[in-house]
């Protein structure tokens, strides 16, 4: 079992609850907080490590504020989630720690969306294969991708798929939203076809293809915070 947070949460504001194993916070900022040493609004992610290891973190502070078994909820199983810790963020560990339900979700799916993840994969290393995984299971949320990976905005999304999937951000030419891209490339990939018309412009769907992601980060802290690390720590 990953570890609980310590009780970090009485000099930010945010609400602690008691467990079990240990006093753990309610809401994803702070847990991204935990695991990076800073609120998500101030993460650093000039270099492709850093840029990694905030979009790792964001999925995992998102995932623990949901309920459910975290590794389920990340997409991960528990050895690769206890791997991904102690490799990203040595010595720190979240739970889930909400009394929400678990979203209900097609294992067949996440894994089709998984295999078609790791057919374009174009980095080396884990980091490429928790992602496609993670990515798979985030998939399978009602919002828009980027928000279901805890993310701050759309463009995070495409640098982590031309990063890592570079193949598909190649076919995605047209800048399709790319959980609909995605499961286009799924039904092109098995000879079906998606689409109503051969030509994206002159179909009624078109907004829902390419229609503006309006939103805002699921773990971006509730209110204005200082941008200090925590505990010495840097992304």
């Amino acid at each position: 079992m990953v570890r609980a947070f310590p009780d970090i949460e009485g000099r930010s504001g945010f609400a602690s609850a008691a467990t079990e194993s240990g006093p753990n916070v309610r809401d994803a900022a702070s847990a991204y907080r935990y695991l990076t040493g800073v609120w998500p609004e101030a993460a650093n992610i000039d270099c492709d490590a850093d840029f990694d290891r905030h979009v790792l973190a964001s999925i995992l502070a998102l995932a623990s504020s949901e309920g459910s078994d975290l590794a389920a909820q990340a997409g991960l199983t528990e050895a690769d989630l206890g791997d991904l810790f102690s490799r990203c963020f040595p010595a720190r560990g979240v739970e889930s720690c909400s009394d929400q339900q678990a979203s209900v979700v097609d294992a067949d799916e996440i894994e089709m969306v998984r295999e078609l993840l790791l057919e374009n994969r174009s980095s080396e290393g884990e980091c490429g294969r928790w992602l496609a995984a993670m990515i798979a299971r985030r998939a399978m949320e009602p919002n828009h991708l980027w928000e279901d990976l805890g993310l701050r905005d759309r463009s995070e999304l495409t640098r982590l798929i031309a990063r890592h999937f570079a193949p598909l951000a190649l076919r995605n030419d047209k800048n399709m939203r790319w959980k609909r891209f995605i499961y286009r490339m799924m039904c092109e990939d098995d000879g079906f076809v998606m689409c109503s018309t051969p030509v994206c412009s002159n179909c009624a769907d078109y907004q829902l293809c390419y229609g503006a992601e309006t939103g805002s980060s699921r773990v971006a802290s509730t209110a204005q915070q200082p941008a200090t690390p925590a505990d010495g720590q840097t992304v």
